[in-house]
């Protein structure tokens, strides 16, 4: 870790308790990530690591200094949540979920709003936050950032893999809760939380708790 890294998490530090500890994690985290990546340009890797410390610095601050209502793990540099038994993004009445979402994403959808994206793959299931960055005028379409285009009523409009299920849901407490602390389902209930990306941490630090966008 660089001799400046070093100085902007020490000052760092004197506001936040615990920060060196938090960012230690992230970097270990996602130095691992970047390791184990298939990036093949030179170029475009040298910009991932270049920006790492300037990214971790303000994940790590906002994680410690928001006013999110779930705790953070200093010492993997995660959320922490209590997990429901079934995945909150799983309704009865698909239909009903369905009017739900248009209702709420005709009303709120803006772009750079936080969104969550319900993802079942081959029986495994979890909530994965994602953000809009187009909204066009003339259709009922969203694009978000990763998963690509949906219709608001949730439905995903890519070409997936049969098995694979893509839905956006309306945010509640429950569905961030889980989303931001990374739960995961299967036939047999639940199993260990996955890691969130520093793109989804750094997501998560955008919600507005009070009001759910």
């Amino acid at each position: 870790m660089s001799d400046n890294i070093q100085t902007n998490i020490f000052h760092l530090a004197q506001r936040f308790p615990n920060v060196a500890e938090l960012c230690n994690a992230l970097y270990e985290r996602e130095l691992a990530n970047l390791a184990a990546s298939e990036i093949s340009d030179p170029l475009l890797l040298k910009r991932k690591l270049t920006g790492l410390s300037y990214h971790i610095k303000n994940a790590a601050q906002f994680l410690l200094n928001g006013e999110s209502p779930l705790e953070v793990d200093v010492h993997n540099g995660t959320w922490k949540a209590k997990q429901s038994t079934k995945c909150p993004a799983v309704f009865k009445d698909l239909n009903t979920s369905k009017a739900k979402n248009l209702d709420w994403f005709n009303k709120y959808a803006r772009h750079g709003y936080v969104v969550c994206v319900y993802v079942s793959d081959f029986g495994e299931e979890h909530i994965e936050l994602d953000s809009i960055d187009m909204l066009p005028n003339d259709t009922s379409h969203i694009h978000l950032n990763k998963f690509g285009w949906f219709e608001r009523n949730g439905d995903c409009l890519e070409d997936l893999a049969t098995h694979k299920i893509l839905r956006i849901v309306k945010p509640t407490k429950s569905i961030l809760s889980a989303a931001c602390g990374g739960h995961t389902w299967n036939s047999k209930g639940r199993r260990s939380p996955r890691t969130l990306t520093l793109r989804e941490l750094l997501l998560s630090t955008n919600i507005n708790w009070k009001t759910f966008k």
